[in-house]
């Protein structure tokens, strides 16, 4: 998929969890995704169709897994949220593939939106 394609579609989900060796292999085992680790804090998954991440980064919360989209403009995205009435719940960060921010929805769910550039 090219990186039009991409825009404004959910690329990625994020568990944050507490041991990322369980969860790996909870889920190897159960589901079979397989997993490229990016250092003790993150771990990628692919269940075939869609990627994810295991992070210790992040507290483990209720509400299950961050939905992460993709975004062709990353400042462009966070204007038209604002507009919209979401608040940022955490600034734009770099992280190895790129950047991202979180934001908070009408009703209160948090998201995420990444670019890699």
């Amino acid at each position: 998929m090219n990186r039009s394609e991409r825009h404004h579609r959910i690329d990625n989900i994020e568990f944050n969890v507490t041991d990322i060796a369980r969860s790996k292999a909870f889920y190897g085992e159960v589901f079979g995704w397989h997993f490229v680790d990016y250092g003790p804090g993150y771990t990628e998954f692919q269940d075939g169709r869609l990627a994810g991440g295991f992070t210790t980064g992040e507290p483990v919360r209720p509400g299950g897994p961050l939905v992460i989209l993709y975004t062709d403009d990353l400042e462009d995205t966070q204007r038209k949220l604002l507009q919209a009435g979401a608040t940022i719940s955490r600034a734009t960060f770099a992280f190895p593939g790129g950047r991202r921010f979180h934001f908070i929805d009408p009703d209160g769910y948090e998201l995420a939106v990444w670019c890699d550039r």
